[in-house]
């Protein structure tokens, strides 16, 4: 088969097949109603053991999206393909469970060998179908229609935007029931530990800070000698300054020196907590003192020193307070 491409023709194709399937989930999201998609939700809501998403072929595809969504969201699910629950992996469904059976038809064998099982069971069954009169969809506590007027595909044969509208209401269903539930961001990060997000949120900030000799310390009656000293041996670029309680009562950074260069020439005979020292740092006297506790996701800390403008701040358990 000779191949023919041009890429205007390709580009003007891609367009219409994402207008089509666009429009066609704009479609569906009209027909949502009470008495099936609020009902489904319910179903999965109440559910004691797990969401058990099963289909073959493409549905079988776009089921084990479902089932991953949910369950990164806060449902528990899992999938299993039709005709392996037809021949003893049925197994895995109980009465305690919600079975989310999909076929655009309706009329999928292997999936209409296993509903008088699971009707027997008592197992919930919520479909999700393109035709509500289908065996399948009249077996169903709950029937979701994606029906579609035609595929994207030219030949309308492959599933295409049948498929996405699957896809689509899975993920309805999968929103739906995460926000019934108050499920957080914290939650989700539980579930992906290893991806940037699960870092960043369940990473404290404990986990990840300078302790013991690591950190930069100087007195308050210091040389700011001494304190360069410390920040030269501790390559952060910046000191905390404490009393003589060892409580932080501010900071010495490599821009308070320059500026202090700046003003007074020779600071090598200069205390940190000099009265009257006239400069802006963040040493005692000078400027408010801020801190991040260290229980909070490392995010949070981001998000604190992104909006001060700052690269390294004083940790506590409780926020430090300024001398009197």
């Amino acid at each position: 088969m000779p191949i023919q491409f041009s890429a205007e023709g390709a580009i003007e194709l891609g367009r219409e097949v994402l207008a089509r399937e666009a429009a066609a989930v704009a479609d569906m999201a009209k027909t949502l109603d009470r008495d099936h998609f609020a009902r489904a939700v319910e179903l999965i809501l109440a559910c004691r053991g797990r969401v058990v998403v099963s289909g073959v072929g493409k549905s079988g595809h776009i089921g084990r999206k479902v089932a991953a969504t949910l369950a990164s969201t806060g449902t528990p699910a899992f999938f299993v393909h039709a005709a392996e629950a037809a021949h003893g992996d049925l197994g895995m469904i109980t009465k305690d469970d919600v079975v989310i059976g999909i076929s655009y038809s309706g009329e999928t064998g292997e999936l209409l060998t296993i509903v008088p099982v699971i009707k027997r069971e008592g197992t919930p069954l919520i479909t999700i179908t393109g035709n509500p009169a289908s065996t399948l969809a009249k077996n169903a506590d709950v029937n979701l229609d994606v029906h579609v007027t035609s595929e994207a595909c030219p030949l309308n044969l492959a599933p295409t935007t049948s498929t996405t509208a699957t896809l689509a209401m899975g993920d309805a269903l999968a929103i739906a029931a995460m926000h019934a539930k108050g499920f957080t961001k914290e939650d989700f990060a539980r579930s992906h530990p290893g991806g940037a997000l699960g870092r960043r949120l369940l990473t404290h900030v404990r986990d990840v800070m300078r302790t013991g000799d690591r950190v930069p310390v100087v007195r308050e009656d210091a040389s700011v000698l001494e304190a360069v000293r410390e920040i030269t041996a501790k390559h952060i670029g910046m000191t905390a300054v404490t009393d003589s309680e060892n409580r932080v009562t501010g900071v010495f950074t490599e821009g308070d020196l320059r500026r202090l260069i700046e003003a007074r020439g020779d600071i090598r005979a200069i205390v940190i907590d000099k009265p009257g020292l006239d400069v802006a740092c963040g040493a005692i006297g000078i400027g408010e003192i801020t801190s991040i506790p260290t229980a909070p996701a490392i995010a949070d800390a981001y998000f604190r020193l992104d909006g001060e403008r700052r690269t390294k701040l004083p940790l506590a358990d409780t926020p430090y307070e300024r001398k009197a």
